[in-house]
């Protein structure tokens, strides 16, 4: 049997119960693809429910604002995909009658849709011949091929590509890009079960006798270490949250009025100078509240908060607006700002 009949053949009776495994609907594949996207299937399970419960279709989500879907969103991080899927729905409602397009080219039109996901959906959905290559099916292709170089950059990252374009069987390519996926998240993982491998005789890796080898990477670059600091400004029993711009990291969500700063660098005085550039006020900066540690996209984040008072009506200079709430319920928030605000009231 050829690699793709092998591996066909193994996925056919090994198919863990998952939401979306099986599932014919573009709408609900798109949305798992892009859950999915740097996020383990564990996190994602209750999310999809949620997600689907209220957004079943594409025109349920492009109905509805932005800030729903990143109330809802809250936890699952890298909010640049909710934000794209925003965009994408709407587009797709105003400009393509509702449905999705049916190939991998047009998909990769839209907002928030890469090479990976429209591969995906248009294989899985609609059944055109197209690789879908994520990092599961990286690390499998790497060792069946033993591809020498870093899978994720340059000439090794172009071969492996072009070599999973030619494996995709014209007879269910959908289920082809989920059995290397789900190989590679279940048996060919970082630390491969090779005896129970159903491919392992296709595995050049394997007989090289160092399947371990593969995929070969680059060093990882140490975290850049960073500190934001942040107000917690009272008026009366509410505290100010600043909404911040569409774009960029956390973009739409709600924080603390905040700085960013390097490790050296004063963290009373930076605070008094940022907020007075994106509030147009600056406060009088007392005690520290309390503080937590994160890494978010290769930087490893202490955010700090201290209590400030503001003399006057702060302005949303730096932010798309500003709201003083006494809880934060309804509004979407990044997860260290609601762990950094529990601290804080606790």
């Amino acid at each position: 049997m050829t690699f793709a009949d092998t591996l066909l053949a193994w996925y056919a009776g090994a198919r863990r119960p998952l939401p979306w495994r099986g599932e014919t609907d573009p709408w609900r594949i798109l949305v798992s693809e892009i859950m999915l996207q740097q996020t383990q299937v564990a996190t994602v399970e209750p999310y999809y429910a949620r997600f689907l419960a209220r957004f079943p279709t594409l025109a349920a989500l492009a109905d509805a604002p932005l800030d729903d879907l990143l109330e809802l969103w809250q936890g699952l991080g890298y909010y640049r995909r909710a934000r794209g899927l925003h965009a994408l729905a709407r587009l797709v409602a105003a400009e393509h009658g509702g449905a999705l397009p049916a190939d991998a080219a047009a998909l990769r039109a839209l907002p928030g849709i890469g090479e990976y996901t429209a591969g995906a959906v248009a294989s899985i959905a609609f059944g055109e011949r197209v690789a879908a290559v994520d990092g599961n099916a990286e690390r499998v292709l790497s060792r069946v091929l033993a591809l020498p170089g870093d899978p994720r950059q340059g000439a090794a990252r172009a071969a492996l590509r072009a070599a999973a374009a030619e494996m995709v069987p014209a007879q269910a390519p959908g289920d082809f890009n989920q059995a290397l996926m789900e190989l590679g998240a279940t048996l060919c993982r970082p630390e491969p079960r090779c005896d129970d491998c159903p491919v392992s005789r296709h595995c050049r890796a394997r007989a090289s006798g160092a399947p371990t080898d593969f995929p070969r990477r680059e060093p990882a670059k140490a975290p850049r270490r960073r500190v934001h600091v942040a107000a917690y400004a009272l008026r009366g029993d509410a505290f100010l949250l600043g909404q911040r711009p569409a774009e960029g990291r956390w973009g739409g969500l709600w924080e603390l009025p905040r700085v960013e700063l390097e490790p050296e660098a004063d963290a009373i005085a930076g605070l008094r100078d940022g907020l007075a550039a994106s509030l147009g006020v600056r406060p009088t900066v007392g005690a520290r509240l309390a503080a937590l540690r994160h890494a978010v996209s290769g930087e490893s984040i202490e955010l700090v908060a201290y209590a400030a008072t503001l003399p006057d009506a702060p302005r949303p200079l730096g932010y798309a607006a500003l709201r003083w709430v006494s809880d934060v319920e309804g509004l979407a928030l990044p997860t260290p700002q609601r762990r950094l605000l529990a601290r804080i009231r606790a």
